[in-house]
C-alpha cells in the first residue's frame, strides 16, 4: 500500500516516514487552512495517480472550564479537526468514488456522552460523527464507504500529560498515576495507538465491504451507553 502522510510538522513527517517499510509521500500541511485539503489530495494525484482511502486524524481539541474558552478557542477546535475533514473529504471525493474508495473519520466518544471539561473536543466530535453519517448516505449511491472511530483511553503524549498531572497533584509514582487515571476512567488498561490502526486497516479494507456509517468505539469499554 502507498501510503501519504499530512501534517503541520516537517520534522516529524520525515521521522515518521523513515520508519515506514515503504516509502511514503509526505505533505507539510495545515489543515486548518482552507487551501490545504486541496492542495494534499491534488499532490497525491500527482504523485500516485489514484486515491483509494481518506484517514481524517487531525486535531486535537484543549480541555477546561467552558467558562474561560473564548470564541477563538472555538473556532480553533472546528477549524482545524472538523473543517478540516470536511475539506479533505470533499476535495478527494472525486477521486475516492472512482476508485470506489473509503474514508474513515477519527472523532472520539466525547462526541456521544458530554463533559464539561471537555465541551469544545465533545461538540466537534459530534459534528464530525454526523458528517460521518452524511456522507455514509451520500456514499451508498456515490459507491464510497465512510465509517468512524471513537477512541478513548489511548496512550498517547497527550494521555501521559493527564498522567503525570496526577502523579505531580498526588505525589505519586508514574505507574499509580497512571492506575489511578484508567480507574477513573473504567478501563482496564489504556489501548495502544496500534489497536486504533488496526480498526482503521480493516474498515477500509474489502473485509468490511458492508459496513457503511459505522461509528465503532475502541475505548476498552469506557462508553456505557447504548
Amino acid at each position: 500500500m502507498s501510503l501519504v502522510l499530512t501534517a503541520r510538522s516537517r520534522a516529524e513527517l520525515d521521522t515518521l516516514a523513515a520508519q515506514l517499510p515503504q516509502p511514503a509521500l509526505a505533505i507539510d500541511a495545515d489543515l486548518s487552512e482552507p487551501a490545504a485539503a486541496a492542495r494534499i489530495v491534488e499532490a497525491t494525484l500527482a504523485h500516485y495517480g489514484r486515491l483509494d482511502v481518506v484517514v481524517n486524524n487531525a486535531g486535537a481539541t484543549p480541555r477546561g472550564d467552558f467558562l474561560g474558552f473564548s470564541d477563538a478557542d472555538w473556532d480553533a477546535g472546528f477549524a482545524l479537526k472538523f473543517f478540516g475533514a470536511v475539506r479533505l473529504c470533499r476535495a478527494a471525493w472525486p477521486a475516492l468514488v472512482a476508485s470506489g474508495g473509503a474514508i474513515v473519520n477519527i472523532a472520539g466518544i466525547g462526541g456521544r456522552t458530554g463533559n464539561a471539561e471537555f465541551a469544545i473536543g465533545g461538540s466537534v466530535n459530534a459534528a464530525l460523527l454526523n458528517l460521518t453519517k452524511a456522507l455514509a448516505d451520500r456514499g451508498v449511491g456515490d459507491g464510497v464507504r465512510v465509517n468512524a472511530v471513537n477512541p478513548s483511553s489511548i496512550a498517547t503524549e497527550r494521555t501521559q500529560v493527564r498522567i503525570d498531572a496526577i502523579a505531580r497533584e498526588r505525589d505519586l509514582e508514574p505507574a499509580q498515576a497512571a492506575q489511578e487515571l484508567a480507574r477513573k476512567l473504567g478501563v482496564a488498561r489504556f489501548g495502544e495507538p496500534a489497536e486504533i490502526a488496526r480498526v482503521v486497516a480493516f474498515l477500509v479494507s474489502d473485509a468490511a465491504s458492508y459496513m457503511q456509517g459505522a461509528i465503532v468505539d475502541v475505548d476498552g469499554g469506557q462508553t456505557r451507553t447504548l
